[in-house]
């Protein structure tokens, strides 16, 4: 601990694919636990459709499951092959930045269709 910061960088790859990744998925869940909620409120007197909100729990964490683990050990590769270390604030910012991207996709494919 210095100046109030932790100084500890990630050097191993399963340090950096892991800390990449749980961002992923905590971000994953704070952006679709409040998104499944409102769905389930809204949806709650349909008779088929309030069923969705357990297909947007299920992508929350299938979506870093499946694609997260990719792009996060894709981007913990090149950390390593460039022989850098990763501070925690680096795998914070970049599974965030995943979770930003999915949302951005998202909303882009579903406005393309209007």
């Amino acid at each position: 601990m210095q100046n109030g910061t932790y100084s500890k960088t990630l050097q191993d790859f399963s340090e950096m694919w892991y800390g990449v990744f749980q961002w992923a998925l905590v971000s994953s869940l704070v952006v679709h636990i409040p998104a499944s909620l409102l769905s389930l409120y809204t949806l709650r007197r349909h008779k088929y459709a309030r069923f969705i909100p357990v297909a947007v729990l299920l992508m929350s964490i299938l979506g870093p499951v499946c694609g997260g683990m990719l792009t996060s050990a894709a981007i913990a590769g090149v950390y390593k092959a460039a022989g850098k270390g990763m501070v925690y604030l680096e795998a914070l910012i970049l599974g965030i930045g995943q979770t930003f991207c999915v949302v951005v996709i998202s909303f882009l494919r579903v406005l393309a269709t209007l």
